[in-house]
This record gives C-alpha cells, structure tokens and sequence, in this order.
C-alpha cells in the first residue's frame, strides 16, 4: 500500500509509544513504575466538571463557531490581557482542541517549503516534527545543562537567516524544566523585531511555576503583533482528556488559524468551551495545591536522584519534569547510550522514563546523555520508582 510522500517527514511523540510499551507489559501482570507522560495524576476539579454536565443538560452540545464561542473568547483575552499585562479582544483569540493544534495551525500559517524555524533542542517533539511536515526546515537551538537549560544568546543570532521565518520558544520548558529568564526573552524580542520573525511563545506551563515570576516574551512592547502565544487547560487544571487549547495573536493570524481549524475539526467541543470558563473564572485553590505538591514531588525526585551513583540532576524552575545528566551511569552499566538505558530500566526493572532523543536528535558536539522523568505522580511512586533505579545502576 503506498501513501503520500509527505507522511515520511512527519515524527512520533515517543512518549505515547514508551506508554503503550507500559501498558502491555502490565497487562502481562508485570509492576511497572510509569514516568513517561507528562499527565497530571490529580483529576480534574470538581466545579469544572460540574460546569461540563450543566452545559450538557442546557444542551450545548451543537456546533459552535470556528475558532470558539465569543463568551470564551471573551474570557480567555480578559485572562491573557490581565496576565501579561497587554491588551487583546476576542479577535485576538482562536480556540482549539488542544494547545497542539494551535502548534500545528501556526507552522502551517507561517512557513513555506524552505522556509526556516529555530526551536528549541531537547525540546517538546511536535515543533521539529510539524515544520519537517509542511517541508520548513527545521534548526535546532541547543539548551545547555551549562546554562540551567536556556541557550546562547550568540548561538541563536548566528542561525537568523534571510529564510528565518519563526522562532519557537517554551517556558517553562518540556522536557529540561528549564526557565527563560527576562533577559533571554528581551534578547529573543529584539532578534525578533530586527529581522522581522514570527514568535511562537509555548506558555502550556506558565502556571507551573515554583522559583522567580512568569514573564511572557508577549509582553515586551513590540512582540503583541509578532508572538503567537499558546496555552491551555490540560497541564494547569489536569484537563488532559478535554483536548481544550487556545492561541492569541494578531487578528489577520488568527483568522488563518481559525480557517485551519475549520477545515480541520470544524470547531472546539462546545460543553467544554464552558468548562474552560469556569477553569479560567471560578476558584483558584486546586490550581495552587496541585503546584505545592509538584513542587514537594520535585524536591523529594531530585534530592534522591543526585544520592545515585552516576547521575546529577539539575533542580527545574518549572512544569514537572526532570532532566538528569545519566552519562556517567551508562558508563558505569556499559551501556551505549540514554537509549539503551531507558530500554534496560524498563525491561530489567520495570521503571519506565524517556532518553533524550525522545525530544529531538542531538546537537552537534552533544555528548552528554540524558534522560526525562515526569514527576506528575505520587510521592510513593517516585520513592519506589528511583529506588529501583538505584539498583539498576549500583548493583
């Protein structure tokens, strides 16, 4: 059977084939210890659900407009106008079924086949992936262990090219945890602004925050007209399964993204448009909760994987992920690379995590190894979890 060419450019996100990996294997009656998708263990709160089923009895559930229903719209500009101190109108809003589709709705808007985008490398696996697609060409922007995982800023000005039509930022970050600092934004707005390129800023973790303030390169005056913010409620409200996203830009991309969307889902679920409202407008406790526990869950992660032998491990700013340096480790086990060490945990100990080229290939002169570890899960899991990594790696 032959299909489209195209389908040959377009990549996988790993995490889900490493889960379906667990899966099986716990259907085999075999224990395994998952840190391998990014999902929020907390369940959804319960005044957003409640929200959801009384749209359903009110009978929301007919199509709405393309692009979102005007009330959340109105509701997610207030939020974004109050958060990043800027000033936007429903215009400015697209909702989607999910913040990656607005990732893939804006690649699309922006590049031709040569067209070139910068984004960050280890970095969350649709970027590369989607601009490979729609045959861009993909240049990776190396996060360094030595810098708490930001870049060069010199690094990034020597990639601007005269085809340089989108950076790609996120911060908090997927997979390293790692922040951008005020100064790294300041310095990406004003490559931006010189050279006349799109930004698209992925801000999925902006609320999980445990060190510093949240800063939004939208913010820096002007990048309103130059930024595609993304954002959504499956990391902050554990609204995963919701599939419930949203972009903010100028009003001429937004009517792109929201013709994408059209062609594509036709337009966002409409119950849960009213769950995103209430998200956005009701209390704000679970939220805080859930951020005191990732960060107690990151403490206790990190203190036990720097008492291992052969791993040192970065603390992250934000988001709930860590990214240990496992080099030494898979020196230790003769093992070749972080590949053959995810594979080794899985297999011989029943701990599932992810190497880092689940997050883009190395760099150039890359040498370290690495490995991502999702700690949106219980304290206990994590306890039991590294302390079978500890064996695996001092036996």
């Amino acid at each position: 059977m032959e299909f489209a060419e195209r389908l040959k450019k377009l990549g996988i996100e790993n995490a889900f084939n490493v889960l379906g990996k667990v899966l099986k294997l716990r259907e085999q009656g075999k224990d395994v210890i998952s840190f391998c998708i990014g999902e929020p263990d907390f369940d959804t709160p319960e005044n957003i659900k409640k929200a959801a089923i009384e749209a359903l009895n009110n009978n929301m559930t007919h199509y709405g407009p393309s692009g979102g229903l005007p009330v959340f719209k109105r509701t997610i500009a207030q939020y974004i106008s109050k958060t990043r101190k800027i000033n936007v109108g429903e215009e400015n809003v697209c909702i989607s079924a999910g913040a990656k589709a607005i990732i893939y709705y804006t690649i699309h808007s922006l590049l031709n086949p040569g067209d070139e985008a910068i984004y960050p490398n280890p970095g969350y696996p649709t970027y590369e992936s989607v601009i490979n697609f729609v045959e861009g060409k993909a240049i990776p922007l190396p996060l360094l262990e030595s810098k708490e995982f930001s870049f060069d800023v010199n690094t990034l000005m020597k990639l601007i090219t005269e085809k340089t039509k989108l950076i790609i930022i996120n911060t908090p970050q997927n997979p390293t945890g790692g922040f951008l600092s005020k100064k790294d934004l300041q310095a990406i707005a004003d490559i931006a602004i010189k050279n006349n390129i799109f930004v698209l800023s992925d801000e999925i973790y902006s609320r999980i925050l445990y060190e510093g303030e949240f800063n939004s390169i939208v913010s820096i005056p002007g990048m309103l007209e130059r930024t595609i913010l993304v954002d959504g409620f499956s990391k902050t409200y554990a609204m995963t399964g919701w599939r419930l996203g949203f972009g903010v830009a100028n009003k001429e991309l937004i009517q792109e993204l929201t013709n994408l969307e059209n062609n594509c889902v036709a337009c966002t679920t409409t119950f849960n448009q009213f769950a995103g409202i209430e998200a956005l407008t009701g209390p704000q406790d679970s939220v805080i909760e859930m951020v005191k526990k990732y960060r107690e869950r990151r403490d206790l992660i990190v203190d036990l994987l720097n008492s291992i032998r052969g791993i040192s491990c970065l603390k992250p700013k934000g988001s709930f992920y860590v990214f240990p340096n496992v080099t030494q480790a898979c020196r230790n086990l003769g093992l070749k690379d972080a590949d053959e060490l995810q594979d080794y945990l899985l297999n011989n100990y029943g701990v599932a995590v992810l190497a880092r080229t689940s997050f883009g290939k190395k760099n150039k002169d890359e040498a370290e190894e690495y490995i991502r570890i999702s700690y949106a899960t219980s304290k206990d899991n994590i306890r039991e979890g590294l302390k079978r990594i500890k064996q695996a790696l001092e036996k």
